[in-house]
């Protein structure tokens, strides 16, 4: 065995850390390359932003050529109210009902320990469940609350909340009270039959008395914590012209880059600083250019999507269309990562709503004909079945999947209709049977 020196040369890509935040800088939404553009500002001296002072919207008619152009609409803001949260002003309006103090106490107490649906929640295993008040004064609380917030506010359980909101006015009150305190599982799986039966009265008064309970309210405080509003600005704009749709990127709140032309005459210097500034100078042009390549790939997905997904925009959901991320990343020559990064964290407005992007990217099921549909419109057609199906006799999984196989030409499987059922929250046909007659 001999020991040789050898030279061999070889071409590697090398993942830098230019190319990794380029990369970043991709999937980034507009909001998200705001803070990134602060941040490369307070890092390098070389880099000056400017707020612009109006709108600046990057406008492109999805067919045609792009160009900048500035609306003169300003943003409409809501400011946050500066008044009581909703449990402050239920205390303070129990102050004003009741003068009794003691009262005032348990229903301050009752009122700050309920939960963000309006119950009164404890843990029964604990020794002293209600602090320093009774049962018998939580009882008295609870009943007081009702003329001061919704109906059922402050109940302990299901039961006690329906039971609280059913008045005098109340058809059969007596029979309502006892369905809901002895028979309320029932009710809820549907077992008329066996309804009628235990209570010893007919299916029409059955029926009279789902149809009150249908209209109470299980949660009397749904939005009690005090949560402030979240607004979103979309990342891409659609609006529907006359002469089709035209789209633009919602750029106008990102500043603009500048370079600080302080430091212009210490880039020819040969020595330290110099070199310093070489460098920073490179982050400056590496910065404003990958920013262009992210305007752009956008703009050539968004084209894509507009040309495939036309159907859409006017007939809504039904008309979606299957479309995958590998179809776009070949219609516009690039590789599918890409594409798939790009349409990462970004929000889409258009005439139809506002969506996430990757909401366009549905996918796709056989039909008969051999022809493609989309996820999406399955399950709108299978919703559209079941609103329209006799509520007497609603239709089953397997019954449905036979629909879609002879009636629609769509290949699906009874596991496929009961998975897309539970996804837009449809209960089984056994809980959507209603009384003849």
């Amino acid at each position: 065995m001999e020991l040789v020196l050898q030279q061999k040369q070889e071409l590697n890509l090398v993942m830098t850390y230019k190319l990794r935040q380029a990369i970043e800088l991709l999937q980034y939404s507009t909001e998200e390359l705001c803070q990134f553009i602060k941040k490369q500002q307070e890092e390098n001296p070389l880099i000056e932003i400017k707020e612009r002072p109006h709108e600046v919207a990057y406008k492109e008619n999805g067919f045609g050529k792009a160009n900048f152009c500035s609306t003169a609409e300003e943003a409409n803001r809501l400011e946050a109210s500066e008044s009581l949260g909703m449990r402050d002003q239920l205390v303070e309006q129990a102050k004003f009902l009741y003068k009794d103090v003691r009262d005032q106490k348990v229903m301050a107490y009752i009122i700050y320990n309920l939960d963000d649906n309006g119950y009164l929640s404890f843990k029964q295993n604990e020794r002293e469940v209600y602090g320093i008040f009774g049962k018998a004064e939580i009882d008295r609380g609870i009943e007081l609350l009702q003329a001061v917030g919704p109906k059922g506010i402050g109940a302990r359980c299901l039961k006690e909340c329906l039971l609280l909101q059913v008045t005098d006015e109340c058809p059969n009150r007596q029979q309502t009270e006892s369905l809901i305190r002895n028979y309320l599982e029932l009710l809820a799986e549907r077992k008329w039959d066996g309804l009628a039966a235990r209570m010893n009265i007919s299916l029409a008064e059955i029926k009279a008395i789902h149809e009150f309970i249908l209209t109470l309210n299980p949660k009397p405080c749904a939005h009690i914590s005090d949560f402030s509003i979240q607004y979103v600005n979309p990342d891409i704009i659609v609006e529907s012209k006359v002469n089709g749709l035209s789209f633009y990127l919602n750029d106008r709140y990102l500043p603009a880059i500048r370079f600080n032309d302080n430091y212009s005459g210490l880039l020819a210097n040969k020595d330290e600083t110099s070199t310093y500034i070489q460098g920073q100078f490179a982050t400056y042009q590496w910065l404003l250019n990958s920013i262009e390549q992210r305007r752009q790939t956008i703009v050539k997905i968004v084209k894509v999507i507009l040309a495939k997904q036309e159907e859409f925009f006017k007939d809504g959901f039904i008309a979606l269309q299957p479309l995958t991320l590998k179809e776009v990343a070949e219609e516009i020559g690039m590789h599918e990562s890409t594409v798939s990064r790009a349409t990462m964290n970004k929000v889409i407005q258009t005439p139809k709503g506002t969506f996430e992007l990757r909401m366009f990217f549905a996918s796709k099921l056989e039909t008969a004909t051999g022809n493609d549909v989309s996820q999406t419109k399955v399950k709108m057609l299978l919703k559209s079945m079941i609103e329209n199906e006799d509520k007497c006799k609603p239709l089953s999984d397997q019954k449905v999947t036979d629909l879609f196989n002879k009636e629609k030409g769509i290949t699906i499987s009874r596991r496929t209709v009961a998975k897309y059922r539970e996804e837009l929250h449809i209960p089984p046909s056994a809980r959507r049977r209603a009384i003849k007659g």
